[in-house]
C-alpha cells in the first residue's frame, strides 16, 4: 500500500529499460518501494537493469512484455497483479523513430504509432482495470511536450504522444473517484540514449530530474506534471501562436 505521502511500496514498470523509469525506480526504492516488476522485451539490458536495482535492496522481477503484442497484455499483466497489489504502474515505453526515414517508409511510421499509442492504450486499460479492481493505485503515463503541437521536425512521434496524452487525461477522468490516480508526465528534451546525437533544445532535462518531478507529483497527487516546470508557460505560448508564425520558428 502507499504511504501517507502517496509513494508506492510496489511498482510495475512497463518499459523496463527506460532510463527515466529506472531513475524513478531508484528514487522510489530509496524512499519506500520494496517490490519492483520490470516489464519489457527479454534482453541482457532488461536483466542488467533488474540486477542493478536488486543491489539497492528490493525484490525485483522481470516479465516478458511487448507493446506491439496487445493481445497478450491482459494475460501478461494479469500474472503480475495476481502476485499481489501493485501500488503504481509506470507506463514508460516508447520509441522516437527517425522522422525523415519514417516519412519515406510508412510502415516505420506505423510502428511508432503502434508502440507509442496503440500499445500504450492497451497496456493502460489493462492496468487501470486491475488497479480499479484492487481499489487503489497510481498509473503514471510518460507523455511528452512534443504532443502539445505538431512540429515539422518530429510530427510522427509528436502525434503519437498527443494521442496518448489525450487518452490518459480521459482515462484519469473516467477513474476519478475510484481510488485510482492517473498522472500524465510531460518532459521536454531528455538527455538519454533515445536522444543521443540529436541537437539539444532549450530547457533540456535529465532522467533524474524527471524522476524527482514524478515523486513530487505522486506526493501532491498531481494530474499533470511538466519537466521542467517552466515548459508549461513556454508550451502554452507556442500552442497559441498563429500557424503561419509557428512555421517560421526553427523547430
Amino acid at each position: 500500500m502507499k504511504d501517507a505521502f502517496g509513494l508506492p511500496q510496489s511498482l510495475l514498470v512497463l518499459g523496463g529499460t527506460s532510463e527515466i523509469a529506472l531513475a524513478t525506480a531508484r528514487r522510489l526504492i530509496a524512499r519506500r518501494t520494496r517490490t519492483v516488476w520490470l516489464a519489457g522485451r527479454p534482453s541482457p539490458a532488461l536483466e542488467k537493469a533488474a540486477s542493478e536495482l536488486r543491489t539497492l535492496g528490493p525484490d525485483v522481477h522481470t516479465v516478458a512484455f511487448d507493446a506491439l503484442e496487445p493481445d497478450a497484455h491482459e494475460a501478461v499483466l494479469g500474472k503480475v497483479f495476481a502476485e499481489g497489489d501493485v501500488d503504481m504502474v509506470l507506463l514508460a515505453f516508447g520509441i522516437l523513430g527517425d522522422q525523415a526515414h519514417d516519412e519515406r517508409e510508412p510502415a516505420a511510421a506505423v510502428r511508432v504509432a503502434q508502440t507509442n499509442y496503440t500499445g500504450a492504450v492497451s497496456a493502460a486499460l489493462v492496468s487501470a482495470r486491475a488497479l480499479q479492481t484492487q481499489g487503489h493505485g497510481s498509473l503514471v503515463v510518460l507523455s511528452s511536450v512534443a504532443g502539445e503541437r505538431a512540429r515539422r521536425a518530429n510530427f510522427i512521434y509528436g502525434s503519437s504522444k498527443a494521442g496518448l496524452d489525450v487518452f490518459a487525461q480521459g482515462l484519469g477522468d473516467a477513474l476519478h473517484g475510484t481510488g485510482v490516480h492517473v498522472m500524465v508526465v510531460r518532459p521536454g528534451f531528455v538527455r538519454s540514449r533515445m536522444t543521443a546525437g540529436l541537437p539539444e533544445t532549450p530547457l533540456a532535462t535529465t532522467p533524474e530530474a524527471v524522476a524527482t518531478a514524478i515523486e513530487l507529483g505522486l506526493r501532491r497527487r498531481s494530474e499533470t506534471v511538466w519537466v521542467p516546470g517552466a515548459l508549461r508557460v513556454v508550451m502554452s505560448a507556442l500552442r497559441h501562436l498563429p500557424r503561419g508564425l509557428f512555421r517560421r520558428l526553427p523547430v
